[in-house]
Parts: structure tokens; sequence; C-alpha cells
């Protein structure tokens, strides 16, 4: 199975979610934000590094049309 790579922009995207989201969690601080606010930004870094995107996967699969 191949897996669809995201394009270096939108891995640039996924980056700087990441960090918006790290940088909110910091200013509030880390005792007092829930742990699932944690997930997506691993998500963003996670898609951002490896370029691999399961909702962007899913999404192509939905509204390729070939």
């Amino acid at each position: 199975m191949k897996l669809n790579q995201a394009s270096p922009a939108i891995r640039f995207f996924f980056l700087n979610f990441g960090i918006i989201i790290s940088l909110g969690i910091f200013l509030t601080g880390y005792e007092k934000v829930h742990w699932l606010l944690f997930l997506p930004a691993g998500f963003m870094f996670f898609a951002a590094i490896t370029g691999i995107c399961p909702a962007l996967i899913i999404s192509k699969k939905i509204f390729d049309k070939k």
C-alpha cells in the first residue's frame, strides 16, 4: 500500500499549527491544561515530521474521483 505523503506546504502548516497549540499549552500552564489538548499537538508534529496524515489520506479516498 502506497501512503500519500503530504506536500511540503501542508507539512509546514502542520508544523505551525503544532507550534501554536504547544505555545498555548505553555502559556496556560502544563498543570492547568487537560491532557486531551496534547493529542492534536502531537499529531500535528507527527504529520509534519513524517508527512503522513490519516485525515488527509481519508479525505483523498473519499473525494478523489479517479
